[in-house]
């Protein structure tokens, strides 16, 4: 077994039972029977777990709000995070382990998705301990993980679907004031819209490194950084799709940076900072995530510790933030939260409580409702729509 580097992985042997938020059937769910001609079709929806068996299955009703547990989608332990190709034919994992294949490092590996069942194709040791996240490039063709234990970072290069042993690594050494950040902890990877440029957000070392890529040999050549405040610790990088702004989300200051993208060189420039917390807060905090509608126009940020959703209007040209209002999360730790592919419907993995939280979503407005309805997921830890 392996042990546990990051987190205290404390999960009850099941969830509690299905519980619905007061109110929640009764403003916003639709009828469960027959859907109309035309109604959206159910969705094979992913779970990533830091279960043993860790991606778990489930199925969407877009017309109920309702998720039906499908079993075990593949025995792969402690997986962090999912990524999917654009067709969803193919999906990458990473596993958070200490050791893989007799080598210190986590795991990644690559599945086949074919009549909603999934196959595995390849397996890969990551660059070091701890990998918390992947990445596919808008080709299909690199994919990035993130050590966060590690403080690391690797390419891959993919055919088919097919890892290639690592082309491209990085080893981070800088290090930032807080207590969280005694060593480098790469947490996140991703591509600008582009597709030219990968980005690698160090937590521990408060730097978004900025990197040339290369697709044909998923090689990645430093191209700059982009420096947080000291302390902040950037966790992750959503660009919005204006194509010219940014938002990176600061776990310990509980911060978003939003951010204009220089499409001629890549580098990310500071246009204003938002402040997630309410007015006076002084407790435990950690930011983790963002959504950005795929109009433009509205901009979520999850909050654990406090457990919130805070939703915000966007300006679609400038990307500039508006706050709407903070939702509590329905639960425990919102480690990833989702829209679904209506965008009627907001998807919350709360991962201490061992419950996804469903909410409704007005697209006219962008305000969520305050009530939920939860379903059983073990440390739920990112939700994937095929």
């Amino acid at each position: 077994m392996q042990k546990t580097t990051r987190r205290t992985f404390l999960c009850a042997a099941s969830a509690a039972a299905l519980a619905a938020c007061p109110g929640f059937a009764a403003r916003h769910a639709h009828s469960s029977g027959h859907p109309a001609p035309g109604a959206p079709k159910r969705k094979k929806v992913y779970v990533a777990s830091l279960a043993p068996d860790g991606l778990l299955a489930y199925h969407w009703d877009p017309v109920a709000a309702s998720l039906t547990p499908a079993g075990v989608a593949a025995k792969v332990p402690k997986v962090a995070w999912i990524a999917g190709s654009a067709m969803g034919e193919y999906l990458y994992t990473a596993s958070e382990l200490d050791n893989f294949n007799g080598k210190p490092t986590g795991e990644v590996a690559s599945f086949r998705q074919l009549h909603g069942e999934l196959t595995p194709i390849s397996a890969a040791n990551a660059a070091g301990v701890g990998t918390c996240h992947v990445a596919l490039d808008r080709t299909g063709r690199v994919l990035l993980a993130a050590d966060y234990v590690g403080g690391t970072a690797a390419s891959y290069k993919v055919k088919a679907g097919e890892l290639s042993e690592i082309v491209w690594q990085e080893h981070y050494t800088q290090h930032g004031p807080s207590p969280r950040q005694q060593s480098a902890h790469a947490h996140f990877a991703s591509f600008s819209l582009d597709n030219r440029y990968a980005y690698i957000n160090d937590l521990g070392g408060d730097v978004i490194h900025i990197y040339k890529l290369n697709v044909a040999t998923a090689e990645l050549t430093p191209a700059g950084a982009y420096h947080a405040v000291p302390g902040s610790g950037p966790r992750t990088l959503h660009f919005h799709p204006n194509n010219k702004t940014a938002y990176s989300i600061n776990e310990i200051a509980s911060t978003v940076d939003v951010l204009s993208w220089d499409r001629a060189d890549g580098s990310l420039t500071l246009t204003s900072r938002i402040n997630l917390l309410p007015e006076g807060y002084t407790g435990p905090t950690r930011a983790c995530d963002t959504v950005i509608t795929g109009d433009g126009k509205f901009v979520y940020f999850a909050n654990r510790d406090n457990d919130f959703i805070y939703s915000f209007k966007a300006d679609p040209r400038t990307g500039e933030l508006t706050p709407i209002k903070r939702t509590p999360s329905g639960g425990k730790t919102p480690r990833n939260f989702v829209l679904d592919p209506t965008e009627k419907w907001m998807l919350v993995a709360n991962q201490d409580s061992n419950q996804i939280a469903v909410f409704a979503r007005n697209p006219v407005t962008g305000e969520l409702a305050e009530e939920c309805k939860t379903y059983n997921a073990l440390a739920p830890m990112r939700i994937l729509f095929t």
